[in-house]
Parts: structure tokens; sequence; C-alpha cells
């Protein structure tokens, strides 16, 4: 039987392709940055046929690398940037405007309208989503006002939308299957999932015509054949990004978390059966469909992970490489009282303020860039922090572990100190592409080359456990600190 799969991770920044065997060893990684386009402040997009130009010469690289062909891969896992919101001619193909990216904030308006309409808490009850301009419902709603017969071509069915996910696999399947999975139907802030279906009442009020959605299915099943030289290879798996993490990290039981440091942070705690909806400032989701049952789970996502280090790096050339941020934080033995609110785009749980900024507070004269350094690597773990606490209020009970991964999740820095400020055991895996392994899991699963959940979780191996070492006195001292910059951030753009 073939055993090989070929995970296509198509994130914020770049489009890669990992190629995994059936005992989850890499045998090829492929990678290519993806352009980003800043049109307006706060406003951010990506060119469609890049996103999948990009995502099919890194798959084709792979198996390239690998000395592989197409024939050898038993079946393909897609996972993406959720949010992002493409809409497309179905005739044509032609995508009819920019992809709108996740963290873009030029729907705030029409997100205030739904909020005056009284809408709030039915989005909340419905969609387990906090109304925000970060979903893909109002950004659809923004192409079709703004560009020219977008809504009457819509409603014939003669525009289709889609996430990455689903983009990707209308192109792989030369235009055959226009569909989605659970999870990233869950991030539209369009889907009931209660009911698991497209909701009407939020179609009407945002005028988005129901005939240019996608089909919902499972995140594990056979939905067409990716169309490559010589052959064809199903396309097996689709789960967004962090709900791929989620599974990938095999956090398949209630109670199971991970937090994902990449552009942003993502953290999620299966919540199983049950659609547990948050009273500080969470969301709840679907964590995996496999056949027809569901489980959730909730989640805290932080806009400006990852993404602060870029920041230092290429806006304030701060240092030339990434990963030399961990080696500048160390050379002070503390901030200095210096606290980085990275707020660029707004802050999102829980607070959910589209129109708090950045704030750099407590420099003195004695201010180095070190300090600054450490205070931007500080300010990941005290964003992380803060969906913890707010989990472990909605749930009643402390955590006991957190799995992590992403790219951030090297820095043994910022991991000991995540663990420090939590007051929480962190566990990183052997395995840190877990998004992409997610991915692979759930198509493996869809033909056969894993049994079941039981076989993957006995796969999964743990590289570092890193224990709180900070007295407690010191952590919360270091909160309070934290909790006033952040006040001093919020409501800043508010017009």
């Amino acid at each position: 039987m073939k055993k090989y799969l070929l995970a296509l991770d198509q994130g914020t920044t770049s489009s890669r392709a990992i190629l995994f065997d059936n005992e989850q060893n890499i045998l090829a990684i492929s990678q290519r940055e993806l352009t980003q386009i800043y049109p307006k402040e706060g406003w951010v997009e990506q060119n469609p046929l890049e996103i999948f130009s990009s995502q099919y010469a890194v798959m084709v690289e792979a198996l390239a690398s690998a000395n592989l062909c197409a024939q050898d891969v038993a079946a393909i896992g897609i996972t993406n940037q959720r949010e992002t919101t493409i809409l497309w001619d179905k005739t044509t193909g032609r995508p009819i405007y920019n992809a709108i990216v996740w963290q873009c904030r030029r729907t705030a308006p029409i997100v205030q309208k739904l909020l005056d309409a009284g809408l709030g808490d039915y989005i909340r009850q419905t969609t387990g989503l906090v109304p925000d301009a970060y979903f893909s419902g109002t950004k659809i709603k923004w192409i079709l006002d703004h560009v020219e017969g977008a809504r009457e071509k819509a409603e014939r069915g003669e525009i289709l939308f889609g996430t990455v996910d689903c983009w990707l696999t209308w192109k792989l399947t030369g235009g055959q299957v226009h569909i989605t999975d659970a999870t990233n139907a869950s991030r539209t802030m369009l889907y009931d999932i209660h009911k698991r279906d497209w909701d009407d009442t939020l179609l009407n009020a945002l005028h988005i015509p129901r005939a240019m959605l996608p089909q919902v299915r499972s995140s594990s099943e056979i939905y067409g054949y990716a169309s490559l030289p010589d052959t064809h290879i199903p396309i097996a798996g689709i789960a967004g990004d962090q709900q791929a993490a989620l599974f990938g990290q095999t956090c398949f039981a209630s109670g199971d978390a991970k937090n994902t440091y990449g552009t942003g942070c993502f953290l999620l705690m299966n919540t199983g059966t049950q659609a547990i909806q948050s009273k500080n400032g969470l969301l709840t989701t679907i964590a995996v469909q496999l056949g027809d049952t569901v489980q959730y789970a909730l989640e805290g996502s932080v806009f400006v992970g990852g993404a602060v280090i870029q920041w230092l790096r290429d806006e304030l050339r701060f240092f030339s490489e990434a990963r030399d941020a961990e080696y500048y934080a160390q050379k002070v033995k503390d901030t200095g009282g210096v606290y980085l609110v990275p707020a660029f785009t707004g802050l999102g749980a829980p607070h959910w303020d589209m129109y708090s900024r950045g704030c750099l507070i407590g420099i003195t004269r004695g201010t180095k860039r070190e300090h600054i350094i450490r205070a931007a690597q500080e300010s990941i773990a005290y964003q992380s922090n803060d969906l913890l606490i707010a989990m472990q209020r909605d749930l009643g009970t402390s955590l006991q572990e957190l799995n992590v991964d992403g790219g951030a999740s090297r820095d043994s820095f910022l991991m000991q100190f995540q663990s420090d400020i939590s007051g929480c055991p962190i566990r990183r895996p052997v395995i840190r592409e877990t998004t992409a392994l997610g991915a692979a899991y759930l198509a493996g699963l869809a033909v056969g080359v894993w049994k079941n959940q039981q076989e993957l979780k006995q796969l999964w191996r743990c590289d570092t456990v890193y224990h709180p070492k900070m007295p407690d006195s010191l952590r919360q001292q270091k909160l309070a600190g934290w909790d006033k910059a952040v006040g001093r951030s919020l409501h800043w753009a508010e017009p």
C-alpha cells in the first residue's frame, strides 16, 4: 500500500509542502514566500493566483527532492490560513479581486453595522464567534459591494466564494469540486456550528447569496482528485491551520490544549462534543469533523505573535535574522520595566478591540535595544497567557499542561518564559510541523494509511518539557505591569 502523504500548508506568509511517510518521518519540505499587499493602512491582501501557483510549485518540488513520483503518494491533505477570503468567476476561474487576508481591518465599519442592528448576541450564539473584521463574512460583502456587477453575478451562481482550502481544492481538481470542511466553514461568521449549515439570517444581513457558498464536508474524506502529470492524487483531508495543529498534536480528548506560535498565536482546547460558549472573550469553533461526529474547541487568537519579531527585524532593523531575537533577549536580565504591546492590527481575544494600537511603554534613558527585543519576546507569552487565563475561567479548572508548536516554539527563552508566566508545564513535540502533520493525519485516515486515532496517538513523541521556575510574587508583579500596558493601548484609534 502507498505510505506517503503530501501535506499542503498554505500559510499567511508562505506556501509549503511537506512529504511524510506513514511513521510521520519528514522526507521533504519545500517553501515559497508569499507577497503581502498593503493598499492602505490596516488593509492586507494577497494575489490568489500566486497563492495557487506557489502552492503547486512547492508540491512538485517536494516530490522531486524526495525522488518520488506523484503515483507514490496515497493522499493529499490541505491546511490553510483561515478566514482569508477569495471570490472568483466560476466560468473563467479568475479571481474578481485580491484575497482579503484575515489580518485586514477594512471591514470594521460593516461589523459595527451588524452590532448596531442588534446581531451581536445572535452571531455569538449561532457561529460561536465574536463579531469582528477578522472573519470572512464581512470580507465577502465588501468585495460584492466594491466590484462592479459582482453581486448580480453572485446571485446567478456565476461568482464563487472560498477560503484558501476551497480555492486550492477547486484549482487542483480543475474546477470540479467546490467544497470546504467544517473547520473552515466555522470561521466565516456565516455558519451555524450547531445546525451545521449556512445561516440565512446572517447571509441576509450581509446580502450574500447562498449560491456562491461551497458545500461543507467533513475534515477527513476523499473530496476529489488533484490533477498532476500522469496521475490523480486523492485530496482526502482538510482543516484550517489551527485545527490541523490541534489534530497534529493528537489533542483528541476533551481538555487537551495546544498553542501555535506563528505569525499570530492560537490557543485551542478540545471540548469534545460540547460547544461551550465563552463568557471571557474566547471563540467557540469546530475542532474537527470525522464522519458525522463533530468535536468543538475553545479558541483564543493573538493577532501579532511571531510577527512582532519580523517587525523588529524588517522595520526597526534590530537584527538580520529572526532567530537572533533569542540571543539578544538573554543579553539583559529583564526588560528594565519596558513593555511592548504589539496591537498593530487591534487586539484579539480576550479584549476584541479593533481600535487598539501598539505601544512601547516604560522606556527610560537606560533602555537599550536588548530591552525592547526582550519585551517583544515576552509580549508573545503575555498575550498567550491572557488566553490561558480566559480559558481557565470558562472551564473553571486550571490547565495541567500545554502542547506547543509553530516556528517560535523553537525559541527556548520564549518557551521557558511562557511556562514561568503561566505557571504551566509546556510540552514541545519532536515533530514541530504539527499543522502539516495534522493535515497528513486527516488524509491518511481517509485512505486507510492509519486505522484510527489511537494509532496516531502512539506516534506522538515529546522533545522537551519546560517547567515553571519563576517565584509567584515576581510573576504577579510582571502580570500587573502587562495589564497596565495593555490598558494604555486600548481604544487608541477609535474614530
